[in-house]
């Protein structure tokens, strides 16, 4: 469960006060021990880096489930890999645990695969002087290394034994098997087992080159708008026995939305749209075929759109705008629009913005500046998202980099120490 606010404003207020006097003996010599073994940590994800694991690459997320999984072995503890029935379609997701009974129980959440598949031509590991570049590099294998390194330098000043730490990799953060009440289905209740979330997606630099905190992200889900017209002579188009025909009553409807739904961090795009006499979609919805002839109305039309959301307020309010713009058809046409949520949002909380703000007074205390908040808006898609309604969440932990699911991504090396100090603090502050 999220923490109770006057509990988490008393600990917030607490570790504040503790920043005056800076870092403690203890957490300096975290910090000597994550710096000490950087190098280790770099030689980590070059090993995960070489191994593709493109999201339908079962077995090379599965190879690289192994490598983290040693690792966590290694820091004592309990590991499993969870298999995904075969209707799913997915490697299946690794999960670490220790108990305690010591400070807040936490659930640490980072991803396996990425979205090079098998195939890709984009090179694994090439080093060139203070940057590399590799499939996924920045999202999110660096993430990963920065929860093992960081996990380790607690380790190695005994700052591990009695807290209660659940790490949550992920084989299919890229494209989430489906139905998601199984695929998550682990996640949730880790989540319900635990009172904070960490989630170690790259993190994410402000206008003014700053590395920020995510305490807000943007559902996924999409949008199916039918039309129907009546098929007849084109001559006859916009009178009252012939109507407009489906194609106008689909663009009607289209910018109907972009005129009257719009407010701030609301996307919904039109991705797909196909119109004439025969209109068919395939069952993913990314392809289709029309046919039809310019002296003929048109029958059908179909549009398949994109919609993003920060809160279940926002959705609800876009649903029924959007439902009502597609209810007032136009003369001889009728429509009607579906929804369906891939990604439930993260919304913005003030329990959120208490963890951002530990976070930043570790990393101010460390000597790396102040962490501000990511505008949510800036954010796509994560797993945090499947946990956040349930507890108070903090992503954008990783590594930092650039051009995330292209051929050039690219991690700046640096920034792996930076996150593991900060990230290592945090957890012994808050598992104390």
């Amino acid at each position: 469960m999220a923490l109770k606010p006057f509990a988490f404003a008393a600990l917030v207020m607490a570790m504040s006060s503790a920043g005056a006097a800076a870092l403690s003996p203890v957490e300096q010599k975290i910090v000597d021990e994550v710096k000490a073994h950087s190098e280790q940590g770099l030689q980590l994800l070059e090993r995960s880096v070489n191994i593709n694991s493109g999201t339908m690459n079962h077995e090379g997320v599965r190879e690289v489930g192994k490598l983290f999984r040693e690792q966590f072995d290694q820091l004592g503890f309990t590991t499993r890999w969870i298999d995904m029935p075969p209707a799913v379609q997915r490697a299946g997701h690794l999960l670490a645990t220790r108990e305690g009974k010591q400070g807040k129980r936490l659930l640490l959440i980072g991803h396996l695969d990425t979205v090079f598949e098998k195939d890709s031509p984009v090179q694994l590991w090439k080093r060139d002087g203070a940057r590399v570049r590799g499939q996924g590099v920045n999202d999110m294998k660096g993430g990963d290394v920065i929860i093992v390194e960081a996990l380790r330098a607690l380790q190695r000043v005994g700052a591990l034994d009695n807290t209660t730490i659940t790490v949550m990799f992920s084989g299919d953060e890229e494209s989430a098997g489906h139905p998601v009440e199984i695929s998550r289905a682990d996640m949730v209740a880790a989540a319900k087992r635990s009172d904070i979330a960490l989630a170690f997606e790259a993190t994410v630099r402000d206008k003014n080159g700053k590395d920020t905190g995510t305490i807000g992200r943007r559902a996924s889900a999409s949008w199916d708008l039918e039309v129907k017209g009546k098929q007849g002579h084109s001559s006859g188009i916009f009178t009252e026995g012939a109507g407009y025909g489906a194609v106008y009553e689909a663009a009607r409807i289209v910018d109907g939305f972009r005129q009257q739904v719009m407010e701030p961090d609301l996307t919904f795009s039109p991705g797909l749209i196909l119109g004439g006499t025969d209109v068919s979609l395939d069952a993913s919805g990314t392809k289709g075929q029309a046919a039809g002839k310019g002296n003929v109305i048109a029958r059908s039309a179909a549009v398949h759109g994109d919609l993003r959301y920060l809160s279940s307020e926002q959705r609800d309010r876009a649903h029924a705008k959007m439902k009502a713009i597609v209810a007032q058809n136009l003369p001889g046409t009728s429509a009607s629009i579906s929804f369906h949520e891939s990604y439930p949002p993260m919304s913005p909380t003030a329990g959120n913005l208490a963890v951002l703000k530990l976070y930043s007074q570790a990393s101010s205390d460390a000597g790396l500046g102040e962490i501000p908040a990511l505008p949510p808006g800036q954010r796509g898609a994560g797993d945090v998202q499947f946990v956040a309604p349930l507890l108070d969440s903090l992503d954008g932990l990783g590594a930092t980099g650039n051009g995330a699911h292209s051929p050039d991504e690219d991690l700046e090396i640096a920034s792996i120490e930076r996150a593991t100090v900060r990230t290592a603090i945090l957890l012994y502050r808050l598992t104390r």
